[in-house]
């Protein structure tokens, strides 16, 4: 009986972890990983691979505007595209917008549009499809047989039925401008659930016919290649053997969009930038006003003022063989004025990032075989599985703290070999083990150390009122492997002491003394940890603080320094105070000194203290008794006062006799800090 209820409570808990991990996978899948990846593309995909210099855009922006009022006549789209045709030698033209209809007050604008697309041979312009027929069936059936299969002359070899995105029409272009067009192409972009273009449609179905995307379309043309394979996981042309994998989902077949970083950014990003995501939607990414750009932009009205000047005569604003063997995509983003003409979408860059510029990426994509490779069904899985075990072997193996402290760092490992994966173009699951850790820890643990978990809590909470935070940190992490012993560092040490305290304590009762002292090290505690500062000890009236260990800080002098200074005016404060309560008014003298010192346990086996010790800490604290005899009230050592050269005006006090030293040395009174400017304390 004992063995079948062990093995029903065995099977019972197997289910319901499997249960959980099941429910875990598919809301984090859904819910979470988008946003994962959005992150994870922005700070950490892009800075592997930047777009290609030879992929420009001419883009109608707000600069544009200015050269003649919107809407344009349509010669001025024939006028970017002769300047390109008759002054460059492009590799390929991507012409990423809609001309819906014939400008009726302006037909011979129309026709200089209409030339100038007829007559540059290597120009690609873009349809868009439609889910919703306008017209009957048999009429948008017969428009497309007569247009759109003229321009897709590209051999589809396709044996088995493919779930490629579906449309049932096309948007209704002019027949002059249909028959002016050498070569088209798909500019649908596909959102996902959330609104972020994050795949791309390379090929689309229209009515059983297929048509490549604007920028397969150019790269094929570019190659001179006629046909392509297509097989329910890649599209491959055949000419070259290049493979371009496609990721299926609900929607049909697509690939992940491989982004680049913004074009000549100068800002490198990394993980530190996740906490300022987690509170900004879209990151701490600067862009443009127009929104990003990852490749480099021209604006229409340089060009067309380009033309002009070229016509006349004149030296032009952008150099035409600047586009020499060059793809070139134009379009239009103009978020400055108000009658359609922004093409911005949301991407994991950018909440409006401009069409083009999105569709060049795709091109990119294609030209240099720059694509995502994302983690499928078995590896999912897989590493789920894994992660589950792994956590449940730790919670039965090792403590509470031990496991914990492991667990978070195979996670922070994890998001290492994850964001590593990302800059090779591999984005690898993140949320869904993560979570499942999260998971599987309060599953095992949920009845075997709930008591127990509260008790610690209380404990390390009164431990925290007693010893620094993060001293406390440091021990818990490793709670059991205390000992004696430390090691050499170099740290900041300050020193701060009330002025006249004893001679004050005997004009009052204890009590009185008690709160004074009890409010000022309040006020003051928190000032210290902001500048990664550490309260070693009180000793009476004095504190006594170290800067550079436990917390590591390559900026311990400067952030000791700052933290005297803030020290200092807080007191300012505290004495309008006391003074407002008919309480005595007190000032504090602080000493600062920077140099090695031993930094680890002192005492017994039974009773140790954290606490730096050596020539450094004595020093700082006679600097310190040095503010009574010049009336200062904030001395720093030559050691220190090398590092804050540049944030603060200080005087030299020289030849001072410092007690146990055998010779003179210099010291520096601090009189204000330069950075940020702000007013000197008094004395």
């Amino acid at each position: 009986m004992k063995i079948l209820k062990s093995t029903g409570f065995f099977i019972k808990s197997f289910l319901a972890m499997a249960f959980l991990t099941v429910v875990t996978i598919f809301l984090t899948v859904e819910f979470l990983e988008p946003f994962a990846y959005n992150y994870m593309t922005k700070y950490f995909m892009t800075e592997s691979a930047n777009a290609s210099n030879n992929t420009v855009i001419i883009m109608i922006d707000d600069k544009s505007i200015s050269y003649h009022r919107w809407p344009w006549p349509r010669e001025y789209y024939g006028k970017i595209i002769n300047y390109l045709n008759e002054y460059s030698k492009t590799k390929v033209i991507g012409f990423d917008a809609i001309i819906p209809g014939l400008d009726k007050d302006n037909p011979k604008s129309d026709e200089k549009f209409f030339k100038a697309v007829s007559e540059t041979k290597n120009l690609v312009v873009g349809f868009q499809p439609m889910l919703d027929l306008t017209n009957d069936k048999e009429k948008i059936q017969n428009y497309l047989d007569k247009f759109f299969n003229k321009f897709y002359t590209v051999e589809i070899i396709n044996n088995n039925p493919i779930p490629y995105p579906k449309y049932n029409a096309m948007i209704e272009y002019p027949d002059k401008y249909l028959s002016a067009a050498n070569n088209m192409g798909s500019i649908a972009v596909p959102t996902n659930n959330y609104g972020y273009v994050t795949m791309m449609n390379q090929i689309i179905s229209v009515n059983g016919d297929y048509y490549p995307s604007l920028a397969l379309r150019m790269y094929m043309y570019e190659n001179n290649l006629k046909s392509l394979l297509l097989t329910p996981y890649e599209i491959i042309i055949e000419e070259t053997g290049l493979v371009i994998p496609v990721i299926p989902n609900r929607d049909g077949m697509q690939n992940y969009i491989r982004y680049y970083g913004k074009y000549n950014k100068s800002e490198k990003n990394s993980f530190s930038k996740f906490f300022k995501y987690i509170f900004s939607r879209y990151g701490n990414m600067e862009f443009d006003n127009e929104g990003m750009y990852t490749h480099q932009k021209y604006s229409a009205s340089d060009i067309l003022r380009s033309y002009d000047m070229i016509k006349q005569g004149k030296k032009p604003i952008v150099d035409p063989h600047e586009f020499d063997g060059k793809t070139v995509f134009i379009g239009a983003n103009a978020k400055a004025h108000s009658l359609s003409l922004e093409d911005a979408i949301p991407t994991p860059l950018d909440a409006s990032h401009p069409g083009p510029d999105i569709q060049a990426t795709n091109y990119d994509n294609i030209r240099y075989n720059q694509f995502v490779r994302t983690t499928n069904l078995i590896e999912l899985l897989t590493i789920c599985a894994g992660a589950v075990i792994l956590t449940l072997i730790l919670i039965t193996k090792l403590s509470l703290t031990k496991s914990i402290t492991i667990s978070i760092l195979i996670s922070v490992i994890y998001c290492i070999i994850a964001a590593t994966c990302y800059t090779k173009g591999y984005a690898l699951i993140l949320v869904p083990p993560i979570a499942l850790q999260l998971v599987s820890s309060i599953f095992g643990y949920s009845y075997k150390y709930i008591i127990e978990g509260r008790n610690k809590e209380k404990i390390k909470l009164a431990m925290g009122k007693y010893i620094s935070q993060d001293i406390m940190k440091n021990v818990v992490k490793d709670i059991d492997n205390i000992k004696l012993g430390g090691k050499r560092a170099t740290v900041t040490v300050l020193f701060a002491d009330i002025r006249g305290f004893t001679s004050m304590s005997e004009k009052m009762l204890p009590e009185e003394v008690s709160n004074i002292l009890n409010e000022y090290f309040t006020e003051i505690e928190p000032i210290i940890t902001e500048h990664n500062g550490v309260i070693n000890k009180f000793i009476g009236d004095a504190v006594m603080a170290i800067f550079g260990e436990p917390i590591q800080d390559l900026n311990h002098p400067v952030n000791a320094v700052k933290c005297a200074y803030a020290m200092l005016k807080k007191v300012q404060t505290l004495q309008e105070k006391w003074l407002f309560e008919g309480k005595p008014k007190i000032e504090i003298g602080v000493g600062i000194n920077t140099g090695e010192a031993f930094v680890g346990n002192i005492g017994s086996e039974k009773r140790l203290e954290y606490t730096v010790i050596g020539d450094t800490v004595n020093l700082a604290s006679r600097i310190e008794h040095y503010n009574k005899v010049y009336h200062t009230n904030l001395l720093v050592s030559s050691s220190t006062y090398k590092y804050i050269t540049d944030i603060a005006d200080v005087i030299k006090i020289s030849e001072v006799t410092i007690r146990g030293k055998a010779k003179k040395m210099d010291i520096y009174e601090v009189l204000r800090l330069t950075e940020p400017k702000t007013d000197r304390p008094t004395h």
